[in-house]
């Protein structure tokens, strides 16, 4: 919890606020790998990529 709070302070002290949306989708993105792996939801998942 203490990363997302630095990196929340970075991004308003720095206004860097374009970077939230490309961690959020990185995070979304990651999530949906790891938790569609071993389902049978897989292939249908890795055809987007």
């Amino acid at each position: 919890m203490e990363f997302l709070k630095e990196m929340w302070g970075f991004m308003k002290v720095r206004k860097k606020f374009w970077l939230l949306p490309i961690i959020i989708s990185l995070v979304f993105f990651g999530s949906l790998i790891v938790m569609t792996s071993g389902t049978a939801i897989a292939p249908f998942i890795y055809t987007l990529f």
